[in-house]
């Protein structure tokens, strides 16, 4: 089941809540019960290898009693409230920890495989994690060597376990087998922002958020049961363990769990398994286009693509529909509102897709609000993007300042995002708060400039940053990567954006790089650029 357009008619850029489909008082584990109950046979999750080829598969029935089976013996050492790390790429075990931690009250902390010793030292830290779950290397990382290193020296860490060391895993202390009645409101993770502006801080999401948004981003896509959603996002993010695991549960779908993202391999993997929905962040579906041009992929069976993460280019846009041939939806939100408050749909107009990120989900309410005074701005007005509803984050951990620089008095959420809205309660995001770059007095738009030079066809990816300057206080630089095989010339980029935006937008710096520096879900740290030009790391055209 999918959901029709909202037809309202603003006169302020405040969109209030819908109330179209209900806000369930559910939670994590006791949704798996339900699901299991009612279709234990089903197929589940499968597992996909490093290799990309399909191995261990679950039913709904045998997932719910592993996950209780774990929860019990987790229950026996640890007490509900307590937070426990899961540092680990995706696999099935990933999945099995996020419900069984649900189903006996703890704190799930979701950690960055990728990360090196200062990383995990910091979360495990600042989250107050009695318990490391990992697994023994990822990617050439030696996660076990780290682990033991930094929980050596972390009195509060009670255990490191590896997720595959499965009687370890499993075992039984002292303390009676006992799960807890979990309730919605109760915390269930603790995710730690991509820190695309800075140091990330630890959102704690709790149940009814995470399993509502979920259940009403599926319902937005037209979810339903038997479809099979191919996962390449990292569980860690709550487009991985939240939209995707949750999602495809309350749909009464199947979740392919890819270990890792490479774009033929996923590309072959929907061909085979017929997979019909998929979410990735613009970098990836960009990587599995360019992996479909050396070696052509039937995508026939995928009936909607979904992307979000950054602001999708409408080039991209009109790239999956005419490649894949399927339906185009970008969903818009942040790790503290668990993570979606607006989604298009694929019934909307072509434009509305391609440069709006849609209304809000029901159940949020949305508003745009000037930055220096929280008012309600008019309606296509730049101001922040706020969000009011289930969805909102409980606080950040630990850290009450923060939560009250973006949380209100009145509940709303202040994204740090800013945006316009039309009359009709279709949101379009213009830039971040701290990305915006003001050139002599001006305000510019990164994704302004971005999408009209992602439309060249040069140009695979780019990012727009304000560098320091004595004169304008800040000027406009482009950092982009090439198509495979393209020589770029600055001066036509140049002449390319002149045609589409007045000279002032033009970028004056240039930086072909070959490869961006990414968050762990995949955005580009635009702080990193300007960290790394400062640096010397780049060199202008």
């Amino acid at each position: 089941m999918t959901d029709a357009q909202y037809a309202v008619q603003l006169t302020t850029s405040l969109m209030p809540a819908q109330n179209d489909a209900p806000v369930l008082e559910t939670t994590v584990g006791g949704l798996l019960r339900e699901v299991a109950a009612e279709v234990p046979d089903l197929t589940s999750l499968v597992e996909v290898t490093m290799e990309g080829v399909c191995d261990r598969t679950w039913t709904y029935g045998q997932m719910l009693g592993d996950a209780e089976k774990l929860a019990l013996a987790l229950s026996t050492r640890f007490e509900p409230g307590e937070r426990v790390a899961v540092w680990s790429p995706n696999t099935p075990e990933w999945v099995i920890m996020e419900f069984a931690c649900a189903l006996a009250g703890l704190v799930l902390v979701t950690v960055n495989p990728a990360y090196q010793a200062k990383e995990l030292d910091y979360v495990l830290q600042q989250s107050e994690s009695v318990a490391l779950f990992l697994t023994e290397e990822y990617r050439g990382n030696p996660m076990a060597e780290i682990a033991a290193t930094v929980c050596a020296k972390i009195s509060m860490v009670r255990e490191v376990t590896i997720l595959e060391d499965t009687a370890t895993l499993h075992r039984h202390e002292d303390r009676a087998a006992l799960l807890p009645e979990v309730t919605p409101y109760e915390a269930a993770q603790i995710q730690y922002t991509s820190g695309t502006t800075g140091f990330p801080k630890g959102a704690v999401l709790h149940h009814r958020g995470l399993t509502n948004n979920a259940r009403l981003v599926a319902r937005r896509l037209g979810v339903a049961k038997g479809d099979r959603w191919l996962n390449f996002m990292p569980m860690f993010h709550t487009s991985g363990c939240g939209i995707a695991a949750l999602g495809v549960l309350q749909s009464r779908a199947t979740i392919y769990v890819a270990k890792i993202f490479d774009p033929a391999a996923m590309n072959s993997l929907i061909a085979e398994q017929k997979i019909t929905f998929m979410l990735g962040v613009p970098t990836m579906l960009i990587g599995m286009l360019e992996a479909h041009k050396a070696v052509p992929t039937d995508f026939s069976s995928i009936r909607v693509a979904v992307s979000g993460g950054s602001m999708v280019p409408p080039e991209l846009i009109r790239r999956v529909q005419q490649t894949i041939g399927c339906g185009f939806e970008t969903v818009y939100g942040q790790t503290e509102t668990s993570p979606v408050v607006t989604q298009t749909r694929t019934t909307d107009a072509f434009e509305d897709v391609c440069d709006t990120v849609g209304q809000p989900l029901p159940g949020i309410a949305i508003s745009i609000r000037a930055v220096e005074t929280n008012q309600v701005v008019a309606l296509g007005d730049v101001g922040e993007i706020c969000s009011h509803g289930h969805c909102n984050m409980i606080g950040y951990n630990g850290n009450a300042e923060a939560t009250a620089e973006t949380i209100d008095e009145d509940g709303w959420l202040h994204t740090g995002d800013l945006g316009t809205m039309d009359s009709r309660g279709f949101v379009r995001v213009t830039g971040r708060v701290k990305e915006m770059i003001i050139r002599g007095g001006e305000n510019l738009f990164p994704v302004e400039i971005e999408n009209v030079l992602q439309e060249h066809p040069c140009i695979a990816e780019v990012a727009i940053v304000g560098l320091p300057d004595e004169k304008w206080g800040e000027i406009v630089a482009c950092f982009f990567r090439p198509e495979s095989g393209q020589n770029v010339d600055r001066q036509e980029l140049a002449a390319h954006c002149r045609t589409h935006l007045s000279a002032h937008k033009t970028p004056v710096r240039w930086f072909s790089v070959e490869e961006f520096p990414l968050t762990g879900s995949g955005k580009i740290q635009k702080f990193a650029l300007r960290d790394g030009y400062a640096n010397g790391d780049y060199q202008d055209l």
